[in-house]
């Protein structure tokens, strides 16, 4: 059963769509099998990947059930990493589920029909928050957050965390923070270290140890329609990404530790009134 993971910060620029393209790529080449779903109409996760807005079935055609999952969901360059494009014609989306019943559902049920297939399913959301952001975020079990090194980020996260709050109230869908990710850092210069030092003392939830630099072959990839491990797998944003992606898989024992203990609880508590 996948881990479906939301990449999202509703702050636009802060390396969201690298993270997500990147992430995925090198988790497929730990032997994960990875769909990254690219869930923003802007489609720069299909570009960087190859696919751009070529793709004659995208996520909106599979969200409202318009072509099986096989005409949707597209191979890239590395073994075991497949991708559902995206198109600008997502952002209809928003007119047409508006008065939809269950609207808050749709990609979520797209994504529990292909759980079973995959270890982890990504889902790069819209630096925005609307009905697709809520899209993506109730389809989630997790959310990481990409948080560049400058200040204007730091009110992202806030807004991220509020959202995030109100679904836990109002859908009841106990998504969980699985941590902010520092992008764009640049050590030379004293005010991003002193944002990312701000952020590793005040954010309320896991920060990842490891931090993405800023490179320029981080910038450059996308144009090749490549992730950066094949573009350029020597240059510090690979070996950055590459570590970060050792974090993530990591994370999966504390994860099933976590559903194990959930799972004893509920069953002391079916069967505490028991005497045998």
């Amino acid at each position: 059963m996948a881990r479906v993971i939301a990449v999202s910060n509703q702050k636009g620029g802060v390396g969201k769509t690298t993270t997500s393209v990147n992430l995925g790529a090198y988790l497929a080449a730990a032997g994960r099998r990875v769909l990254l779903v690219d869930f923003d109409p802007q489609a720069n996760a299909s570009s960087a990947l190859g696919w751009g807005t070529k793709s004659e079935k995208t996520v909106y055609h599979g969200i409202i059930g318009a072509a099986p999952h096989a005409e949707i969901v597209k191979p890239t360059l590395i073994y075991n990493y497949h991708l559902v494009p995206a198109a600008p014609h997502l952002a209809g989306a928003l007119v047409e589920l508006v008065d939809a019943p269950e609207r808050e559902y749709f990609l979520r049920k797209f994504v529990n029909r292909l759980r079973h297939e995959y270890d982890y399913i990504l889902l790069d959301l819209p630096p925005s928050l609307n009905l697709l952001t809520v899209n993506g975020l109730m389809a989630a079990d997790e959310v990481i957050i990409p948080v560049q090194a400058e200040y204007y980020s730091l009110e992202g996260i806030g807004q991220l965390l509020e959202t995030l709050d109100l679904i836990r109230a109002n859908l009841r869908h106990p998504i969980r923070v699985a941590g902010a990710l520092v992008t764009m850092l640049d050590k030379r210069e004293r005010f991003g270290r002193e944002v990312e030092r701000n952020i590793r003392t005040h954010f309320p939830h896991h920060v990842f140890s490891v931090a993405i630099p800023r490179s320029v072959a981080l910038a450059e990839a996308p144009s090749f329609s490549k992730p950066v491990m094949l573009y350029r797998p020597d240059s510090p944003g690979a070996s950055a990404y590459r570590a970060f992606a050792d974090e993530v898989i990591a994370g999966e024992r504390m994860l099933a530790e976590e559903r194990e203990a959930a799972a004893g609880a509920v069953a002391s508590a079916r069967f505490g009134d028991f005497n045998i």
